[in-house]
This record gives structure tokens, sequence and C-alpha cells, in this order.
């Protein structure tokens, strides 16, 4: 399918524009975008060839749910859509394709996400209840290959595995998840996370750091809370409807 003929249902997929939407807005409005860099996507199809992108050029805090392009990796002609930035097709298509829950992925280069991916050991330890919630949940990639065009995408898809959060040393993160809901959830709190650890770390104290076991039973209950995903998106969207209700159309 073209991108012209799949484009030309902007409707289609109304509640995964609007809530992509919303998350590209308060992205930008917490200071976790880099102007118009960096891209979330979310598989419309089973295989994850087709999927919801943000196109190239639009800042995070502008986005609306129509400019959200609707690309299938499996068309060449996709791949020379003006508005579709080649990091976005390469990174995001092949993961969409490679790893089977990555319905929707989030990519940011966020401030201490990516100090702590800059650094040596960047594995994100437990050292408090929002560090402990991605505990056995991320993969660390550790080699740097540019700006993952082609067989550096293939690389970083291969690398997913199951888990949810994979820190890009000397770049960024993704957050990797079946819903729009839980991956801006995951993003969010990473990102939160990492801040508490780097600012641990300025202390240059010894820092205390919970048992695996603690952490394991921290993280399992943080899955099991009940529609904490779900609930904190539509708050993010409460308040956008009040205050930039634009993000919608």
């Amino acid at each position: 399918m073209s991108v012209t003929s799949m484009q030309s249902a902007t409707a289609t997929y109304r509640t995964e524009r609007e809530e992509l939407a919303a998350c590209f807005r308060w992205t930008a409005r917490v200071n976790m975008h880099e102007g118009i860099a960096n891209h979330f996507s979310y598989a419309v199809n089973e295989s994850g060839s087709q999927f919801l992108v943000n196109p190239y050029g639009r800042h995070f805090s502008r986005m609306r749910a129509s400019d959200l392009l609707l690309i299938d990796a499996d068309d060449p002609d996709s791949r020379r859509h003006p508005d579709l930035d080649p990091t976005a097709w390469c990174i995001h298509g092949a993961i969409h394709r490679m790893a089977p829950h990555a319905r929707c992925i989030m990519h940011v280069h966020s401030r201490f996400a990516t100090v702590l991916a800059t650094l040596a050991d960047s594995s994100l330890p437990p050292v408090d209840q929002t560090t402990a919630r991605f505990f056995g949940a991320v993969v660390v990639d550790e080699v740097f290959g540019g700006l993952g065009l082609d067989d550096e995408a293939e690389r970083l898809a291969s690398i997913v595995g199951d888990k949810s959060i994979v820190v890009m040393g000397n770049h960024g993160f993704m957050a990797i998840r079946q819903t729009i809901a839980q991956t801006f959830d995951d993003m969010y709190y990473f990102e939160r996370g990492c801040e508490t650890l780097i600012r641990a770390y300025q202390t240059g104290r010894k820092i205390r750091v919970l048992s695996d076991a603690v952490a394991a039973k921290t993280a399992h209950q943080a899955a099991e809370y009940p529609e904490s995903a779900s609930r904190h998106l539509a708050a993010v969207r409460d308040v956008l409807d009040a205050e930039e209700p634009d993000y919608k159309e």
C-alpha cells in the first residue's frame, strides 16, 4: 500500500493518533524532547510493517493527530516520502518487524537517560521504587554505530529480545511496549529513574542498592498496579483537552 493511499484516510486509527499526539505534546512539556529529532511509532498491523510515525520537521510541542504518517515498511515508496525521517524508517521499521511485542516504540534523547547512556556502566541499579520497576526489563546496547541507518538499525532490532527498555549507548533510549499508554508511562518513569540515579551519583556518596529479591518484587507490583499506565495518559489528555485541544485535530 502506497503512502499516498494510506494517507488518504487520516481518520483511520483516530484513537491511536490522538494518543500519540498527546504523548508528543507532553514529552515537550516535560522537556524530554529534542526539537524535531526523535520518533514515536505505533504498529497497526500484525506483522508490524505498517506503523504511524511523526513527520520529519514537526516540533513535538505542535504535533497533531492528523500530522502522523502511516507508513508501510514493506513498500519501497514509503521510504521516499518527503516528510519521513530516514532513521525513523530504518530503526522503527526494523524493530516493529523483528520484535513481536514492539507495537509501540518511543525513542528520546532525554537528559538524564542520555547521561546514563554515556557511562561505561549504563545499567540502572534499583535504588528506589521507580528504578526498581525496570528491574530485569532493560537491555544496554554498548556498540554505537552511527545514526541508525540500514545495518545499524537491524543490529539494534536484533538485541531487543523481550525487553521493554533499550539503553542505546552514547545515544539515548527507547521504550517498547504493546500499547501507547504503557510505552509512554515507561518512557516517562525511566527518565525519572535515571534522574534519581544520576543525582545520587553526583553526591559522591555510597549508594544503597535494593536487593534483587526486593527489586523483582517491586517490578512485579508495578506491573500489576491497576490501570496505572492508562490512567496516566488519560490524566495527561485531560490537561491537554483543556489547554491544547488542537492536538486532536
